[in-house]
């Protein structure tokens, strides 16, 4: 596999807004580090500028680990740390001035965050990835579901988004995958041990990099970001995704060559991406 020319060729006049504005709206209290693993995926993989949209009580501690280029957006909480429904003026507000949404990394299952995602699902017209928390807020509620939006659910979120035992989604993975992005119109990345890529135009991959040593926290996050920079760089939803979800493992196969399987972390996938891209270029 080759990266797209259009990724790896930038015009000397370029500027950072050519690459996509990626808003991610993600984090909670104790889940701060979901929201750094996003947006770092997102500056490694190109994106232009990248926004964190998270709880104003975790933006201090956000602000110490996360990269120095990422810029935040604090946002109105309830008492547990988590973004209230009140957030969602000033989130609406932001969103004019970005290019791509990223919703779910980290946000919580607080039924007010639950709540303003169902309310941006209706109401957000830039592209929009969902993932993580932003997935269980619509489990049973695929109704909402806006067309022509990345979905990156794990097994579990999957089987909660279409109320289904688990072991029924194993064994019909593709199956399912290619009747759900059909049905509801979406690109799904559905992500397990050879992932699958499917759109509702037909279009259907089936991922080969990656390791068991990836099964680890955050990983998913970093795949989300990674996605969300690649449709701020111009690749359509579904290159966006197949090539994210290729890179990711590959970047998680060179880490597991340097740290084993057992050592790997979510950072470590960051640390790699350079090199992943070097390799397909």
């Amino acid at each position: 596999m080759r990266l797209p020319t259009r990724l790896l060729r930038r015009r000397p006049e370029s500027n950072k807004g050519d690459f996509g504005r990626i808003f991610i709206l993600a984090g909670s209290a104790g889940f701060s580090g979901a929201a750094v693993l996003c947006s770092l995926g997102a500056m490694r993989s190109g994106a232009g500028l990248v926004t964190l949209g998270i709880p104003k009580s975790i933006n201090s501690a956000v602000i110490k680990i996360k990269p120095l280029e990422v810029m935040t957006l604090p946002l109105p909480e309830n008492s547990s740390g988590a973004l209230s429904l009140k957030a969602y003026k000033k989130i609406k507000e932001f969103i004019k001035k970005t290019d791509i949404v990223i919703v779910g990394p980290g946000l919580s299952r607080e039924k007010c965050t639950q709540s303003l995602i169902r309310k941006l699902a209706q109401e957000v017209k830039k592209p929009l990835i969902i993932d993580a928390d932003g997935l269980n807020a619509l489990a049973g509620k695929t109704g909402l579901l806006p067309a022509g939006s990345i979905l990156t659910p794990h097994p579990g979120e999957m089987a909660r988004l279409l109320k289904i035992d688990s072991k029924k989604l194993e064994k019909n993975r593709e199956k399912i995958a290619k009747e759900f992005s059909q049905k509801h119109r979406v690109i799904l990345v559905l992500k397990g041990h050879q992932t699958i890529v499917s759109d509702y135009s037909g279009n259907f991959y089936i991922n080969q990099t990656g390791n068991p040593g990836m099964a680890t926290a955050g990983s998913g996050d970093v795949l989300t970001g990674m996605i969300g920079a690649f449709l701020g760089q111009g690749l359509s939803a579904f290159e966006a995704a197949k090539y994210a979800v290729y890179l990711h493992g590959l970047a998680g196969d060179m880490a597991a060559k340097e740290k084993t399987q057992i050592s790997l972390i979510a950072s470590d996938i960051i640390d790699k991406i350079p090199n992943a891209i070097k390799k397909l270029s």
